[in-house]
């Protein structure tokens, strides 16, 4: 049997976003197993607070979030109705996994500015607002969208065949979010870097611009893809890049938790208080 070139660019897309499902799921095993003995640490013996328990949520939620989406990857290709329900679940979670995610750079902005609360303010002000924003329009483009699934047999899935327009606005909005928390830190960090030369602070600095580097590239991806490419390509990044956020941000966080504990564990001047800051600090 002979089938359209449609169908054929159709079955590769969802072949792709497969690969690229079982890869990040790969990816977070390999760096959880890494990291494994060095998380316990931080686990056991720092205090319970609201920042611990961010971390274990934003830690965490990824593995729910990647089995959603390995089975939506290979679940069969028959019921549309349970495609559509695995699409939104899994949507549900990415979202809860960004807002996680960037709350880590918020606090961390927030200390960077001596805790002012006029700078939090306007970050939380800005976030909550993309956030309400954000959420309306996936979940107006995801809801009522049509589902497709391969013509081609042993080609597993399915992909959204609506419009895809609307579903770039959330990485634009997220975009100019992180873009203005890296403005923040670039300015602040210009300010003070000769009032703050210890390395907690330079590791501070140099975790956000990763972290808003990383995502600001994700996110430009995302948009032209949703803008240009079709069938499973459109949003094949989508859960990719709150995957590697999530990790970025745990990570980053276990870093600088080892690096708080160095400091106090030598004696070191740190001029930037960790307790104040992120709560991490399990001496105080």
């Amino acid at each position: 049997m002979e089938y359209s070139s449609d169908d054929i660019a159709a079955a590769r897309s969802l072949q792709v976003a497969t690969y690229i499902y079982v890869s990040t799921a790969t990816f977070w095993t390999y760096d959880y197993v890494c990291s494994l003995h060095e998380e316990w640490t931080f686990l056991l013996q720092s205090h319970w607070n609201k920042v611990k328990v961010m971390y274990i949520v934003t830690r965490y939620l990824l593995f729910f979030i990647l089995i959603s989406n390995l089975y939506a990857s290979f679940i069969s290709n028959e019921n549309l109705g349970t495609c559509r329900v695995s699409s939104i679940i899994g949507t549900g979670l990415d979202i809860v996994s960004a807002v996680f995610s960037e709350c880590f750079f918020i606090l961390r902005t927030y200390a960077l500015w001596n805790s002012n609360r006029i700078v939090l303010a306007v970050m939380l002000s800005t976030f909550f607002t993309f956030l309400v924003v954000s959420i309306g329009v996936t979940f107006a483009g995801t809801v009522p969208s049509a589902y497709f699934t391969s013509a081609i047999p042993g080609i597993t899935a399915c992909y959204q065949t609506s419009t895809n327009f609307p579903f770039f606005i959330p990485f634009i909005l997220l975009s100019i979010f992180q873009l203005g928390l890296m403005i923040l830190t670039l300015i602040r960090a210009v300010q003070t870097w000769r009032k703050h030369p210890s390395r907690l602070y330079v590791v501070l600095v140099n975790h956000n611009i990763s972290y808003y580097t990383c995502g600001l590239l994700i996110s430009v991806t995302n948009i032209l893809a949703s803008l240009f490419f079709q069938y499973a390509y459109g949003n094949m990044l989508h859960h990719f890049q709150f995957a590697i956020l999530a990790i970025l941000a745990t990570r980053l966080h276990l870093h600088l938790w080892r690096m708080d504990q160095h400091a106090h564990s030598s004696g070191a001047l740190v001029h930037i208080t960790m307790s104040d800051m992120l709560s991490v600090n399990p001496t105080t």
